[in-house]
């Protein structure tokens, strides 16, 4: 599936192209968040901005899944992106329209769940293109580079974001989008695209979609590991994406506090992208899995009773250590147990499951945490991820692997 000579220079070019767009994507919804957690305070908004990011891309990931199945993915990355950089564009001219402040947050709702749909196409396209740069027996430590360097670009936007946000406008920061967009996309049409296998272009729609689900049901291995994910991406709601929420309650309601948060959390994830590519987890993958699985949900029990700032950001460098070592083992392990030419409907079952838990997670603790204290749904959360790693469903997947 991959060609053996010159695939490193192919993966890393690939890779850096995806990073310079995802850090525009980014600084982007961060700054949009922070904009409605500063402007409001409200928990129910910080929900209602994560569930705009992520439910359109649950309604249509499968269908880029099996998409990617059927036509080239360098140009589904490639359209995914110009299109969301376009919607941007359009906001920005659109802008000075309305007023700062509240009666602002419907229209970033809006451009939330545009940019939304276009992540539903692209992120199946990008998943199901990894295995394609890299020879098996390197998977968990290219998937380990990759999760670095994602992380790594995701350190920095926080910074960027809080920067442009604190010297500038909301406006101003739409134009970092679009430029590295354009960027990113002319790098990545430079990258010499290995063959895929495909599934049949003669299928409807509706066909592959059933078949991809069917695929996926029979092959209890991959559909256990969607199970695990899902549930993992739900209670680490509170402790990760409710994290700002949290800080500006507990410590500190200012752009600062949560620009340092965000960047330990992810320089921990950085950490753990570095330390699974130079070290490649565990001989037996699922046993990576279940550590990093305990890890995160001992941190997130940790985290909910930190009451000095500093040992609440340690604690959240070692959880976004625990968290990419949970996606870089989920990723390599779909890799394996899935038929190449089914990659892609998997991989848009994997970004489905997550922009359905996702949302539900914020839906719910989002709504809770007006009411009931953010430490106690942090540590609620870690024991469940803990009792979670002692499940059935790990004895079941290890004697399949």
């Amino acid at each position: 599936m991959h060609e053996t000579t010159g695939w490193k220079g192919r993966a890393v070019l690939f890779l850096v192209s995806q990073s310079i767009t995802l850090f525009g994507s980014t600084l982007v919804q961060m700054a949009i968040v922070w904009y409605a957690t500063i402007a409001t305070g409200s928990g129910a908004w910080v929900a209602a901005f994560s569930i705009c990011s992520y439910l359109p891309q649950f309604a249509v990931s499968f269908i880029g899944g099996v998409w990617a199945d059927r036509f080239p993915r360098r140009l589904l990355i490639a359209g995914a992106d110009l299109g969301i950089a376009g919607v941007t564009l359009i906001m920005i001219f659109l802008m000075p329209v309305f007023s700062e402040g509240p009666e602002l947050l419907p229209v970033l709702l809006m451009l939330s769940l545009i940019r939304s749909v276009g992540a539903g196409i692209q992120t199946p396209a990008v998943s199901a293109t990894l295995p394609l740069l890299a020879p098996e027996d390197r998977r968990m430590r290219f998937n380990g580079i990759n999760a670095a360097m994602q992380s790594a670009v995701q350190f920095a936007a926080p910074a960027a974001a809080g920067a442009v946000l604190a010297a500038g406008t909301l406006q101003s920061t739409l134009w970092l989008d679009v430029g590295t967009a354009a960027l990113g996309v002319a790098l990545l049409l430079r990258v010499p695209m290995p063959a895929a296998a495909k599934g049949s272009a003669s299928d409807s729609l509706w066909r592959s979609l059933r078949g991809g689900v069917a695929y996926t049901v029979r092959e209890r291995a991959v559909s256990r590991l969607l199970a695990i994910y899902g549930a993992f991406v739900f209670f680490c709601v509170p402790g990760g994406f409710l994290a700002g929420l949290h800080v500006s309650r507990t410590f500190g309601d200012s752009y600062g506090y949560l620009t340092v948060t965000e960047l330990a959390g992810f320089a921990g994830m950085t950490a753990g992208g570095l330390l699974m590519g130079l070290w490649g987890g565990f001989s037996q993958k699922e046993r990576t899995l279940r550590t990093g699985l305990a890890a995160f949900g001992a941190l997130s029990v940790l985290m909910g009773f930190a009451a000095r700032f500093d040992a609440y950001l340690a604690l959240m460098a070692l959880y976004g250590v625990a968290l990419t070592t949970v996606q870089t083992a989920v990723s390599t392990l779909l890799q394996e147990r899935s038929a190449p030419a089914m990659q892609g409907r998997v991989f848009g079952l994997m970004s489905a499951v997550y922009s359905i838990c996702m949302p539900l997670g914020m839906a719910v603790f989002g709504l809770l945490a007006d009411r009931i204290p953010l430490w106690c749904l942090m540590t609620a959360s870690g024991a469940a991820l803990l009792i979670q790693t002692g499940a059935k469903a790990f004895v079941q997947l290890r004697r399949r692997g």
